[in-house]
């Protein structure tokens, strides 16, 4: 039994020695690369490619975008790699899971991984007089540094595929190393020698096609970064020739597609995207944008016809249900370049009532509604539609949704103010008739709501008696999602006649009631809606509303007027609306308005005419001269360069500016900023020397902080005062920035 004993501690004494690292036998080799490639390793990679998988699964691409060509975003704080969670059916850390240390609970699976990479390389590593002995260890390398780069360590990572570099030149992964190498170095902005690196790697005779396929992407991706984009989509093309990784090339084609769009090389475009669809084995999202993006590079009619008819098979294909948002929305695009407004009007409504819709594709649609309906002059249901694109943006910081946000609320002005006119125009109206006429009128409309009352009575009745189905209980596909207060144009005309009716009543419980004191503590739920409906009922509750005193209807009349003005200015300065502009001032000045109103009433006719009818202008001039000579308009008619001269007056010579301007000359720009910053709340409203401080803060800003910032500050410029000289002139700075 000793015997035995000795003998196998000898044993194991001698296999522990034979697998020492530091012995160049060939025992010592093989052993420490089978453990290194199929131990180690082999977690490393599983955690490696759970990573990844979770990456992509996580991943989601803005197809309304240019496409990155890695589907990968390095952004701090906002993209990492997910952590693992606890074991499936586990209660979490302490349940079930007692070998994990808190620590190993927060580790990503690129952690763990890099972790193995380490090991392995700790322990098994064979470098001997200079010369690594273990064939694996330049695979605990690559996994080392390719860890790395998805944790965004891209220094360390580079030094990773430097060692492979120096100790392995004939690996067989040594071509790979150089091509994740060359992206580490695009990542960390040394794009020039990323494209040295890789040009060299291509000239290469028989090089497989993964890795050419590989390196071309890179280039791209290298190139990319340098705006090169004749030369991006080259290396594209380049890469997509092969198909060893057939999601890479559906990406890259599309990428091309884009890049050909973007450029309007429309045909070529089409062929590439056409070439997507027909890449049978391309994963399904790249092919149906590919078919979406076709519709912006059709280039004619017949091409037009062919795209909705394939659009709308692909619509009745229940596997495309998650892309009807957007397949709609192109159908919708195609309708209105057509002319078929109402049917280009009934998709965009589909795009947005689909489910699955994104919050993008959304704006998209409701914008494009919105802007029918303002080119309609509808500008209440326009309103609504820009105001809903600012409830379901994710971010309002954009050109586009900052122009949004100002026509909004431009709109929202204009839509309060026809609500005055409308409202006050019907109160008047009624106030004016007769006490006959009166009750005449207030009794056709009770006899309407009763009918109206007793069809929904009926209706529930036959819903409870005989199913929601009997009847038209149930709304038909057509009507689905057009219930009242989801339709626009409905709610907007029902506030209307509510207010026309009842005037504007605060929210509370009986409303209709002018006395209430007969409602009681005491009063039940059954008697309160049965006085209600008698109120309903009577010709009283309605002739209560109706003002008779000649205060309140002084007071109707100033609103009705104060909203004609302003009605006026509106659809002149921010609609460019002459026919809505002048009938509101021609109207106000013929309902003999308040005299302040007057004079600029006046004026504003004579220069709305000036551009059509010089007779008319002429009218309104005279008048203002004759009857309003000492007045500003008289001045201003008679020299129109006074307002030009004001302005150069306030621009050169304001003290104010002209310090702020020295310290911007001196290259104090944190001051600058500091200074406009205080100075700006002191300024007037409408003050023409804002635009002017906005503009040199925005240079300030350019001078001391980033580029994003500077196009963040100029864009905030062109957006608030895009019809000044300097609004323009960030803009035109804007785009040569963007290039």
């Amino acid at each position: 039994m000793k015997n035995s004993q000795k003998i196998g501690f000898l044993s194991l004494l001698l296999l522990v020695f034979s697998c020492s690292t530091k012995k160049d036998a060939f025992l010592n080799r093989n052993y420490n690369a089978v453990t290194t490639e199929y131990n180690i390793l082999y977690n490393g990679g599983l955690a490696f490619q759970q990573g990844i998988n979770e990456i992509n699964l996580n991943y989601e691409d803005d197809f309304f975008e240019l496409l990155p060509i890695e589907p990968l975003k390095f952004e701090s704080n906002k993209i990492k790699a997910p952590v693992f969670s606890p074991k499936k059916g586990g209660l979490g850390v302490g349940f079930g899971d007692e070998n994990k240390t808190d620590l190993e609970e927060q580790l990503t699976p690129f952690d763990i991984s890099e972790q193995k990479a380490v090991k392995a390389i700790q322990k098994h590593s064979m470098n001997i007089l200079g010369k690594e002995r273990n064939k694996k260890i330049d695979d605990a390398y690559l996994l080392l540094g390719k860890s790395r780069y998805y944790t965004e360590r891209f220094i360390p990572a580079i030094d990773a595929y430097n060692y492979i570099i120096a100790n392995y030149p004939k690996a067989s992964l040594i071509n790979e190393t150089k091509i994740w190498r060359a992206k580490a170095h695009i990542r960390i902005e040394n794009e020039e020698l990323a494209i040295e690196t890789l040009e060299i790697l291509l000239r290469k005779p028989d090089l497989p096609d993964l890795i050419r396929e590989e390196a071309n992407t890179a280039l791209a991706m290298a190139y990319t970064k340098m705006d090169s984009v004749h030369i991006v989509r080259k290396h594209l093309w380049e890469a997509t020739k092969t198909s060893k990784n057939k999601v890479q090339k559906a990406r890259n084609l599309f990428v091309l597609g884009q890049l050909y769009g973007l450029d309007k090389i429309k045909d070529t475009a089409s062929i590439v995207f056409n070439k997507l669809i027909n890449f049978k084995k391309a994963p399904y999202k790249y092919k149906i944008y590919a078919a979406i993006e076709l519709a912006k590079n059709s280039v004619s009619d017949s091409s037009s016809l062919a795209l909705l008819k394939q659009y709308r098979k692909l619509i009745k294909n229940r596997d495309n249900r998650p892309y009807l948002d957007g397949l709609y929305y192109q159908v919708a695009l195609l309708e209105e370049e057509r002319d078929s407004v109402s049917k280009a009007i009934l998709n965009y409504n589909n795009s947005l009532r689909a489910k699955n819709g994104g919050a993008k594709q959304k704006t998209y649609s409701y914008e494009k509604l919105a802007n029918i309906y303002f080119k309609k002059l509808e500008y209440v249901s326009a309103g609504a539609y820009y105001d809903s694109i600012l409830q379901v943006a994710t971010n309002k910081e954009t050109l586009r949704l900052k122009r949004i946000e100002r026509r909004s609320k431009n709109l929202k002005s204009l839509t309060k103010f026809e609500e005055i006119l409308q409202i006050n125009d019907s109160i008047l109206s009624l106030a004016a008739l007769p006490k006959d006429q009166l009750e005449q009128y207030f009794e056709a409309y009770i006899d309407k709501i009763k009918k109206e009352d007793e069809e929904l009575a009926q209706r529930k009745l036959n819903e409870i008696s005989f199913g929601s189905s009997f009847g038209g209980g149930t709304q038909s596909t057509e009507t689905k999602g057009k219930w009242y207060f989801y339709n626009v144009q409905s709610l907007g005309f029902g506030k209307g006649e509510f207010r026309r009716v009842w005037g504007s009543r605060p929210l509370e419980d009986n409303w209709r009631r002018s006395d209430k004191s007969i409602i009681t503590s005491d009063t039940t739920e059954e008697e309160i809606v049965i006085n209600q409906k008698i109120a309903r009922y009577e010709i009283s509750t309605y002739l209560a509303t109706v003002p008779s005193s000649e205060k309140e209807i002084d007071s109707l009349v100033f609103d009705r007027n104060n909203a004609l003005f302003e009605l006026g200015l509106i659809y002149k300065e921010q609609f460019k609306n002459r026919p809505k502009s002048i009938k509101n001032l021609e109207r106000l000045l013929a309902s003999k308005p308040n005299k302040e109103l007057i004079l600029p009433a006046n004026y504003h006719l004579y220069q709305l005419y000036l551009l059509s009818e010089n007779t008319k202008a002429a009218q309104y001039k005279n008048l203002i001269l004759n009857s309003y000579s000492d007045s500003p308009f008289a001045k201003i008619i008679l020299n129109p360069e006074i307002e030009l001269s004001k302005e150069k007056e306030v621009d050169e010579d304001s003290e104010v500016y002209e310090i702020a301007y020295r310290l911007y000359k001196d290259d104090f720009f944190e001051d600058v900023i500091c200074f406009i910053d205080m100075t700006i709340p002191t300024l007037e409203e409408g003050s023409i020397l804002m635009s002017k401080f906005e503009l040199l803060k925005a240079y300030a800003i350019g001078k001391y902080q980033n580029k994003d910032s500077y196009i963040a500050a100029l864009e905030k410029v062109a957006v608030d005062y895009s019809q000044t000289e300097q609004g323009k002139k960030a803009l035109e700075i804007m785009k040569r920035l963007k290039k």
